[in-house]
């Protein structure tokens, strides 16, 4: 008779362990759930930061290009002038193409300076095709 209760008790205890499919399938659609708003967010923060580094490497580049002009009295020609003369340890990539060579350089009409002997690069726009968050192309900044 006690080996009958013991059986008992030893069957009661394993049901009690596991869990249903049911309950498995509720946690599932929970993390399916969460992960589905989350990836979304996860993304337009990328895109913010690369906006953002975009936003910084353009103001470093246009205010380098000042100051070389400024400093050598002639507008650098190409962008590795910038780092020839020492201005930049190397060219910065764009981080919407990811390359450092895709840098849309627009050359000037007249000098800056009065004293300016040679005419170049003005101004710099990033060479990607795309619209940023804000709705404006990213080779307008």
């Amino acid at each position: 008779m006690s080996q009958k209760v013991f059986l008992w008790k030893k069957t009661t205890l394993e049901r009690a362990t596991g869990f249903t499919l049911i309950e498995l399938m509720m946690v599932l659609t929970v993390i399916s759930i969460l992960v589905s708003i989350a990836i979304p967010i996860a993304n337009s923060a990328i895109i913010r930061s690369k906006e953002a580094v975009l936003r910084s490497n353009l103001y470093t580049l246009r205010t380098l290009i000042d100051q070389y002009t400024a400093d050598k009295l002639k507008a650098p020609q190409s962008l590795d002038d910038l780092v020839t003369a020492g201005y930049l340890r190397s060219l910065p990539k764009d981080p919407i193409t990811n390359r450092n060579d895709t840098w849309q350089i627009v050359m000037e009409d007249a000098s800056l300076y009065p004293e300016q002997t040679e005419t170049g690069i003005f101004d710099v726009h990033s060479g990607s095709t795309a619209t940023s968050t804000d709705g404006t192309p990213y080779s307008e900044w």
